[in-house]
Order: structure tokens, then sequence, then C-alpha cells
């Protein structure tokens, strides 16, 4: 039922979004040089790893880190990139992923190939058995302000909760988080 979900919802929504999708490749284009996608390394179920695209929000030649271990973060952000970050509008192009069966609509999100700490936390709780997703338990309970140990958590009770409608109400929460800009880092 998950996987059905996955592809009907993101075949719908990329039809939809379509020309969003289409506005927000021009203006990245046009207001910074650089692809319009930056395709990152990412650890997928079972430590696979797979490329995630994003909306390109930072200039080229940043450092491949996580945002947060940036010295000034800012300073490597195009002149869209933080509006992309606070909207998760950069997010759009993985519900490419979801339809191709690397993602799922919800899961833990998939962690960084450098991110050993995380990785390491999550195999050994067995989160790492989930397919990685676009929202998730943790970011609708702190998103960017959860420790790793905090974020693994949430994972760990998700994967003992996980249901259609709990998978709905993560949805649901991260629509309203998105909404009100909650948890969200630029």
């Amino acid at each position: 039922m998950k996987r059905f979900f996955d592809i009907v919802m993101s075949f719908l929504s990329l039809i939809i979004l379509f020309p969003l999708i289409v506005l927000l490749a021009l203006l990245v284009k046009s207001t910074s040089q650089g692809p319009i996608l930056y395709w990152s390394d990412r650890v997928g179920k079972g430590g696979v790893i797979f490329k995630m695209p994003k909306f390109r929000t930072m200039l080229v030649g940043t450092p491949v880190v996580a945002t947060h271990l940036l010295s000034d973060s800012d300073t490597h952000l195009t002149p869209i990139g933080s509006f992309l970050r606070k909207s998760s509008l950069d997010e759009l192009p993985q519900l490419w992923n979801i339809l191709t069966g690397n993602m799922s609509f919800v899961g833990p999100r998939p962690a960084l190939f450098n991110q050993y700490d995380l990785i390491a936390l999550r195999i050994q709780y067995e989160v790492d058995k989930l397919l990685p997703g676009l929202t998730g338990w943790a970011q609708v309970n702190g998103r960017d302000e959860l420790s790793i140990p905090v974020k693994v958590s949430f994972e760990v009770e998700y994967m003992d909760r996980q249901s259609f409608w709990f998978d709905i109400k993560i949805i649901y929460l991260t629509f309203l988080k998105v909404v009100h800009r909650v948890g969200v880092s630029h």
C-alpha cells in the first residue's frame, strides 16, 4: 500500500507542480552560475548510496557537508537559496526519487554519505532498513534542531509505529511546519 501511495502521489504531484518546478528551475539558473540541480550522494535503504536531487541553493564550490557544519552558511547561499530552503521548495526534485523507488514520502531523511555518526546509529538501531523519506517523524518533531541521537530515537519510534495513517499524519504535520516555517534552518 505504501509503495502504491508513493507512486500515485509522486506522479500526480509532478504533474500538478510541473509549472512551479519549471519556474523554480528558471529562477535558479537566472540568479546564479552553475547547474539547476544539486545531486548529492545519500545513504538509502540498506546503506545503498543513491543520487538525491535538490534545487541548488548553495554557490558552486561550497564544501560538501551538512549545512549546520559550515562556519557561515549564509555566505554560501545563492540569491534565492534562503527562500528555497525556508519554503522547502528545494526538495521538489526528490519527487523523482519517490517515483523511482529510492525514497518514500515518509521515512528517515536520507543521510549524506559522510554523516558517519548518523549512519552508524541508524545501523545500530536498524533504522537503515527503512526507505528514506521526503519527510519523517523526526522532521515534524524538530527537523534541523535535533541532535543526532534524538533524531534517531524519533526514527526508531516511527519504525515501531509505521502505518498508512501515521504516514498521513506526518505528511499533514509536515505541511503545517513548512507553511509556518517551523524548525527550518537556512
